[in-house]
């Protein structure tokens, strides 16, 4: 015996193969929903469409989820304030459009001895962007660059 439910059916208790009968009448599946329930519960419904609604769903929610981005910015441990400001403006439209900044002093040749200087760049950098974005990594050396993360804070 099993409960059956869905749509054009009387809801009620029947056998297996009267409830197997009925979905056959009317070119439908009878899907086992709920087998700890007693009697168990199936439905009668077209079992392949479900599925299709079910993965359109599915596809519906993912596409929902944020895509977030990492935009990169790279400066030298040299950079003039007018360069670093332009960088600067970018790095803030990036931020409130939601995507993460990766921001990177690149060393070459003998600059590697300004060290400080880089890190200074990347310190005030953040600073800066204090009200756009939260660091999410420190400043960090990696070969012959210095690096940092920076992620967008939430608007509500």
């Amino acid at each position: 015996m099993v409960r059956v439910v869905g749509d054009n059916v009387d809801v009620g208790i029947y056998p297996i193969e009267e409830a197997l009968e009925m979905a056959d009448n009317q070119e439908l599946d009878l899907v086992e929903i709920s087998p700890k329930a007693n009697p168990p519960v199936c439905k009668v419904i077209d079992y392949k469409k479900f599925l299709y609604e079910k993965k359109k769903k599915e596809k519906e929610i993912k596409q929902k989820t944020a895509k977030v981005q990492v935009k990169e910015i790279r400066m030298g441990p040299n950079t003039d304030d007018h360069d670093f400001n332009f960088k600067l403006n970018h790095a803030k439209k990036f931020l409130s459009d939601g995507n993460k900044v990766k921001t990177e002093v690149f060393f070459k040749g003998r600059t590697i001895i300004y060290k400080d200087q880089g890190k200074y760049k990347l310190l005030k950098f953040a600073d800066e962007l204090e009200e756009y974005g939260k660091v999410e990594s420190m400043p960090k050396m990696e070969g012959k660059r210095m690096i940092m993360m920076i992620s967008p804070k939430k608007s509500k």
